[in-house]
């Protein structure tokens, strides 16, 4: 099938007792045993299973192209399963200098820094990639394409060669990107990663995680354990949210793209606008690779203003339309300053903003956007 009719009917069938198009929601936490003690249904307990996050992953599964997937209790519990499930005590697991922050402070403020030895580096240099997974022991690699906030483009498939070449797993967070217009199973990614709460879910009101994994995986069995007994499980509701917004995932995305593609090109002419980091534009660094690997080149971009941070929080201040706010993937543009969100250890430069386009007119972004910036120039 194509990806729009998986994206609709993966997991989900017309509901046999009722004729219900769409699915029942089952927030029940445990399920009636039969006389003889066994479960027919095949659901005991929340934990274990329950039929609406079973719908999810198994849609999920079916959209990146896996196996099997794991659905977690949001982006962070899902990243932080793969790292506790990778490998043994003290394995090198080397990350992107430039990844989601929310693992930078992961790796920073809990145990997961001391229990693994993690090395960053540009993972768009071939080079660097190879010594840190020669020099040490490595279990996994991290690949996050595109970046964030730099919008950084990575070589999937290079990347994945040079892990598996060590012994080492490589997992892909393809929360940015979707199945949709990134597909790394095809690249040889090892398992692929998804903060479900951004376009997975697409109207910023649920969050999960979830982990898709290839066949004979042995990443399942762990990631299993880890989802059962430190119980950072998928809630069910959040899993029937998700459900739905899998089925309109295919053609949002195609509009986040478009309007992307249009913000980017108007924002590069602006003469306030110091740079755009956005893979759709021709001179972007990462513009060919993105265009072998990518059939979209995605909604999320950043731009940097000149006058340094005060200049750019005075932007977004001015802004009517685009919301000041974290996250993405939502019916709404987002906007934030990401170095005064991240504080001294961000990558981000001190004027730049990023912005998530959402599913507004792309013309009135563009309007919005120009009158915020029409004063800074």
């Amino acid at each position: 099938m194509h990806i729009e009719t998986t994206a609709i009917h993966a997991g989900r069938r017309v509901d046999p007792s009722t004729g219900a198009v769409t699915l029942p929601f089952h927030p029940s936490t445990t399920f009636e045993r039969s006389a003889d003690g066994s479960f027919p249904s095949g659901y005991e307990y929340i934990r274990d299973d329950n039929p609406t996050r079973q719908a999810f992953e198994t849609a999920m599964a079916a959209l990146e192209g896996g196996q099997a997937a794991v659905a977690f209790s949001s982006g962070m519990a899902a990243i932080t399963a793969v790292f506790e499930g990778h490998a043994s005590k003290g394995n090198r697991i080397v990350v992107p200098d430039d990844m989601y922050f929310g693992i930078r402070s992961l790796i920073d403020e809990t145990d997961i820094g001391h229990r693994f030895d993690f090395v960053a580096v540009d993972m768009r240099d071939m080079d660097a990639v190879r010594a840190a997974v020669g020099a040490a022991p490595t279990g996994l690699v991290w690949i996050e394409t595109p970046s964030n906030p730099l919008i950084r483009v990575v070589d999937i498939r290079a990347t994945c060669d040079l892990a598996h070449e060590v012994g080492a797993l490589a997992v892909v967070d393809n929360t940015w990107a979707t199945p949709i217009l990134q597909r790394p199973f095809d690249l040889g990614a090892d398992a692929v990663v998804h903060s479900a709460t951004k376009y997975i879910g697409g109207h910023s009101d649920l969050m999960a995680g979830v982990v898709v994994l290839p066949e004979a995986s042995a990443l399942e069995r762990p990631l299993r354990m880890i989802q059962h007994h430190k119980g950072s499980v998928a809630a069910p509701f959040d899993c029937w949210l998700a459900l739905r917004g899998l089925q309109t995932l295919p053609v949002r995305m195609r509009a986040h793209c478009e309007g992307a593609q249009r913000v980017a090109e108007a924002l590069r002419r602006h003469p306030a606008v110091e740079a755009v980091l956005f893979p759709g534009l021709p001179g972007d660094p990462g513009h060919a690779l993105a265009g072998r690997q990518m059939s979209g080149y995605g909604a999320m971009l950043s731009f940097i203003v000149g006058g340094g941070a005060e200049a750019a929080m005075a932007v977004a201040g001015r802004l009517k339309l685009v919301v000041r706010a974290t996250s993405l993937g939502g019916t709404h543009s987002l906007i934030e300053h990401r170095a005064s969100v991240e504080g001294p250890k961000s990558m981000a430069p001190s004027g730049l903003l990023r912005l998530s386009i959402g599913l507004e007119h792309p013309q009135d972004i563009i309007d919005d956007l120009d009158q915020a910036l029409s004063v800074a120039g």
